[in-house]
């Protein structure tokens, strides 16, 4: 049985000590998409080193429907925060690369925008840049790489999608907040229209090995089989052996 309070107060302890270790006195700097995973983030980060030292950065792309989600979320931590629309930035870039960019780079390009503004905001503010992917997502790959999957530290990686929306009722966040349909903010669409499958049947395969569908099993397993690699280090050369 999953024991949020346990977890939720491990999780805790464990971001402090990664301040102790890698930033004493730094900043936790999250960006707020004003989805669940990110909101439980900034409550932890703000339970972990107070709301003085949390600072959260909204990046819509243009217009973004639901920012009043995440202009929630810091109002309800009483977090400072930032907002950076990067619109400009991406068409900057696509309207500066002298061919067609893909349906996948285009996608992706936003996120690794967001990521180096949120580098940006730590660098100038004492910050160490937090993750906010959750295992579910991580275990088949529904993140980009060294856009959202980037960061100096990722406290929920380890943590299912059914196991954090318990955790951010437990630190008493908004319902709408850690109930709120998961959307990519990049497609359009749903994570799960995305994936062809739930989280909570992802969830009960990641954790149990059950599942009822053998279709969608073939599914995990070969995303989780393909997208290994953005969990590993860069691969390098040893001339040593």
């Amino acid at each position: 049985m999953f024991n949020a309070e346990k977890v939720k107060d491990g999780c805790v302890q464990w971001i402090r000590d990664f301040f102790e270790e890698n930033g004493k006195g730094c900043n936790a700097v999250i960006g707020i998409s004003g989805g669940k995973d990110s909101s439980i983030v900034a409550a932890l980060c703000v339970e972990a080193l107070g709301r003085d030292r949390v600072i959260g950065v909204l990046m819509p792309c243009g217009e973004q429907a639901d920012i009043d989600m995440a202009k929630l979320l810091v109002k309800h931590l009483g977090i400072k925060h930032y907002i950076v629309n990067i619109r400009d930035a991406v068409d900057g870039v696509i309207n500066s690369i002298p061919f067609e960019l893909s349906v996948q780079s285009r996608t992706n390009l936003p996120a690794r925008i967001r990521m180096s503004v949120l580098y940006a905001v730590s660098q100038s503010h004492n910050g160490r840049v937090a993750n906010t992917c959750n295992l579910s997502e991580d275990w088949v790959g529904y993140s980009t790489r060294y856009g959202d999957a980037a960061g100096d530290f990722s406290p929920c990686s380890h943590i299912t999608v059914q196991e954090m929306k318990e955790i951010g009722t437990l630190l008493g966040l908004p319902d709408v907040l850690v109930h709120k349909v998961p959307i990519d903010g990049l497609s359009g669409k749903t994570d799960e229209d995305n994936l062809g499958f739930t989280y909570a049947e992802l969830d009960r395969y990641i954790r149990t090995g059950e599942i009822d569908d053998e279709k969608k099993k073939e599914r995990i397993d070969y995303l989780h089989r393909i997208n290994q690699f953005k969990l590993e280090l860069m691969p390098s050369y040893n001339p040593e052996i």
